[in-house]
């Protein structure tokens, strides 16, 4: 799990905390706020909440859910902002850790775009985490055509990977004729495409569970909040 990296002691861990940080902060922003915290109060609570995790002592007292780095963060979260709410008291900064610099500035932006709606803090936190893990890896699918020469390609095809995208696709003639090639090679390449994302796709998930079986239960969960929380996770 991603979590195991962070919290050893290895010479990595200190890039897989940051790793961590980056790529999971906003599903946790968006929760706090959720929550009727203001952006500086919300701000602060989340890098205290990083700080808290990769504390030895306050991760023993937070038990994961089996399986689910998602539900264990989650979790983790919610303890913290109790205890913090009870504490009453400002969040303490220091320490060897170095914060990592989030774009709050986007981060504000994304959530005053998000429309109000029935569904509670963790339906929209679920959705936010299936949307910064096809995020994920959308970059990491990019950096490999651009590895080959191929990111004209990439981009001419990424529209059939925008699955909430409620733009029209272009139709196989117009991109057989921007590619120069034929509509029977352009529909391998879509297969190929799409095929690979999936790859990625479970391969980032399974950073976050503990079994290999629950990869695809996890995958089913996170496609039922993204199509709940569709409205919102597309308005961003």
């Amino acid at each position: 799990m991603v979590l195991l990296s962070a919290q050893s002691q290895a010479h990595d861990s200190e890039a897989a905390r940051e790793e961590l940080c980056r790529s999971y902060w906003y599903p946790l922003y968006a929760f706090i706020r959720r929550r009727g915290k203001n952006p500086e109060d919300a701000k602060d609570l989340t890098q205290g909440f990083f700080l808290s995790l990769f504390d030895r002592k306050a991760l023993a007292q937070v038990t994961p859910l089996k399986g689910k780095f998602r539900s264990f963060l989650l979790a983790a979260l919610k303890n913290y902002l109790s205890v913090e709410f009870h504490r009453q008291q400002t969040i303490k900064r220091g320490g060897d850790f170095e914060f990592v610099p989030f774009d709050y500035d986007v981060g504000d932006d994304r959530y005053t775009n998000e429309p109000s709606d029935a569904l509670t803090p963790e339906k929209v936190f679920d959705a936010r985490w299936a949307m910064t893990l096809l995020e994920i890896t959308m970059v990491q699918l990019r950096a490999e055509y651009e590895s080959r020469g191929k990111r004209a390609t990439f981009d001419t095809l990424k529209p059939f990977l925008d699955f909430g995208s409620r733009e029209e696709l272009p139709t196989y003639d117009s991109v057989a004729a921007k590619l120069q090639i034929g509509q029977g090679a352009v529909k391998t390449l879509i297969h190929r495409l799409r095929k690979r994302h999936g790859q990625i796709l479970r391969e980032e998930v399974g950073r976050t569970v503990t079994d290999s079986e629950e990869i695809d239960d996890e995958i089913r969960a996170l496609c039922d909040a993204f199509v709940a929380a569709e409205a919102i996770v597309g308005s961003s």
